[in-house]
């Protein structure tokens, strides 16, 4: 039986623009310092290396100064934007980090060793980290980024803590077969399995803290008007769509649900690629497909225009989490690993069986549209232009939105019994990132990046 991952692990409060490429090389890094303890008092030389899909895309992604901030500490979970900025303006200006402690070891973004094509066997997304004392190694350790902020270190076959849960499964056969053994829904087989791991009033409250945190980014992703950094001159649309959309359909009509559903996605993506604070929902890079379904469950069914926000959010993220799990456990969801199918089509997935949940569905209603979604996302390749998660991020996140709602839809005009299983695209999707060529799996070699004139 695989180690299921938590729900507050599969939705994590980070800052942009990248899970893998960001928040987990800064956790890695501060992963190193906790390690080094008191020897960082010792340390007077330090070394990284950023290998694969790290090095080829990093400085787009902020690989580079999630890195610096990470050795003097910083979470990102806890760091919010201007901490970032002074702490990266003292970086550059000094040319040294300040280690837990105090102590500075010359460092800054140029000595960081970029070696794309140095690939380690168990991931493309690695660095290694070394910490030395006059000559003297203290402590060397490579890390791997695998997608959605999670961490492996060389020597760890995983990071999450082994748990015997009471209603464990490693397939979705076995969580169909559970549900209908234990007359339970998705979300309570999910419930169960959290509140053994945490009280239930943590887990509770943890969860409306994460969709709280969506709405945080929501409001700021409308609110910040001007350009993307990064030098492709993105323009940020989510302020004057929300001012046009505030005009045309004050009252939140149903006409313009799929306007309102853009905006909610392109507005997390946006903050998103500005560096701003995030929910990975799974990744980063698809960090707005359920906020923007969450949206349309709360305002455009039947059920969220009767119920309390907070009954629609927890059951709607509990099943999404029971959906993310597989694809996390039996596939991937890094793109540097199986392309863009396996962060947006594996978002949308989850999406989609989230709600079919609350639309009334049935488990098997809810495995059949998590299907349905990921199979109309197979193949989907991570080719970003100029290795900046804008283009095509930015808008594959509100199509995918809707891929989700129509996917679910689709389910609820059904009984449940359909021909291609969820199993069997989870398995499809992870051979098929296998076979994909390196070019389209976050490497900016294929694909729009190499086509696309950058201005």
């Amino acid at each position: 039986m695989v180690t299921l991952p938590s729900v507050l692990d599969l939705f994590r409060i980070g800052i942009g623009p990248s899970s893998s490429h960001t928040v987990g090389p800064m956790r890695a890094a501060a992963q190193f310092v906790d390690e080094l303890g008191a020897d960082c008092a010792r340390v007077d030389a330090l070394r990284v290396e950023l290998c694969g899909s790290l090095a080829a895309t990093g400085i787009g992604h902020g690989t580079l100064p999630a890195v610096l901030v990470g050795l003097e500490g910083c979470r990102p979970e806890e760091i919010r934007a201007p901490e970032l900025a002074e702490r990266l303006a003292r970086i550059e200006e000094t040319e040294h980090v300040r280690l837990p402690g105090g102590t500075e070891v010359a460092l800054c973004s140029r000595d960081i060793v970029m070696s794309p094509r140095t690939l380690r066997p168990r991931h493309t997304n690695a660095l290694t980290l070394r910490a030395l004392s006059q000559g003297e190694v203290l402590l060397e350790r490579t890390y791997y980024s695998v997608g959605g902020g999670f961490v492996v270190r060389d020597d760890e076959t995983t990071q999450e803590e082994e748990t015997t849960l009471p209603l464990a499964y490693s397939s979705a056969a076995e969580l169909l077969a559970l549900c209908a053994r234990e007359h339970l829904g998705i979300a309570e087989v999910t419930w169960r399995n959290e509140i053994s791991r945490h009280p239930s009033r943590d887990v509770r409250a943890e969860i409306l803290a994460i969709r709280d945190a969506m709405d945080e980014c929501i409001a700021a992703g409308i609110s910040h008007p001007g350009e993307l950094p990064g030098g492709l001159r993105v323009r940020r649309r989510a302020p004057s769509w929300h001012e046009r959309l505030q005009e045309e359909d004050p009252e939140r009509s149903g006409e313009f649900a799929q306007e309102w559903v853009n905006l909610v996605a392109l507005a997390v993506n946006e903050e998103n690629a500005a560096g701003g604070r995030v929910v990975t929902a799974p990744t980063n890079g698809a960090a707005g497909i359920i906020p923007a379904v969450l949206y349309y469950a709360e305002h455009y069914t039947r059920v969220g225009r009767s119920s309390d926000r907070d009954d629609i959010a927890v059951p709607f993220l509990l099943t999404a989490a029971a959906i993310g799990a597989l694809y996390k456990t039996r596939a991937s969801i890094s793109g540097a690993e199986v392309g863009c199918q396996g962060e947006v089509g594996s978002a949308s997935s989850m999406a989609a069986g989230a709600l079919a949940a609350i639309l009334g569905g049935t488990p098997e209603q809810v495995e059949n549209a998590a299907e349905i979604a990921m199979e109309h996302n197979l193949g989907l390749t991570c080719d970003p232009v100029g290795g900046l998660v804008q283009i095509p991020c930015i808008e594959r996140n509100a199509i995918a939105a809707g891929k989700a709602i129509n996917a679910a839809r689709m389910a609820m005009r059904g009984d449940g019994t359909h021909r291609v299983s969820l199993d069997t695209v989870i398995e499809t999707m992870r051979r098929t990132g296998e076979d994909m060529s390196e070019k389209y799996k976050e490497t900016a070699l294929g694909g729009l990046a190499v086509n696309v004139v950058e201005c």
